[in-house]
């Protein structure tokens, strides 16, 4: 059975829901909510959800890429905002996992194609004398 093809049991989708929405990330309050056993451990839940945690995880961050977005325009508005720093250190965290990261441009001038001069090669006539 292909990953893509691959059931879930419905206790596996409630807890799933459960952990990217009221659970807020706590895998033992998405486990309560799914009604898994208070015995139950974690390791037994997430193991094979592995790859459906990540894909949820990394959705969620996409969908809250627009609220980081504006909280750094909201910095912008008004920089001394309490927390500031903060805003804007986790919307850059947020917006740098998702593929939106600061794009840094090399600009080269001078002939095309650029060149490079290298400092004349050290020979010595004693293999011994190349430090």
């Amino acid at each position: 059975m292909s990953e893509e093809t691959k059931k879930l049991t419905e206790m596996q989708e409630v807890f799933l829901d459960a952990l990217t929405g009221p659970a807020r990330g706590n895998i033992r309050a998405a486990m309560d909510v799914a009604g898994y056993s208070a015995n139950t451990r974690v390791s037994e839940v997430v193991g094979p959800l592995k790859e459906e945690i990540v894909e949820r995880s990394s959705t969620l961050l996409a969908l809250n890429a627009p609220k980081a977005a504006f909280g750094i325009i909201g910095v912008l508005d008004d920089p001394s905002a309490m927390g500031a720093r903060n805003a804007v250190s986790a919307a850059r965290e947020i917006l740098d996992r998702i593929g939106l990261v600061k794009r840094e441009q090399i600009q080269v001038t001078g002939p095309e194609g650029g060149i490079f001069i290298m400092p004349p090669k050290k020979v010595a006539d004693d293999p011994d004398d190349l430090d």
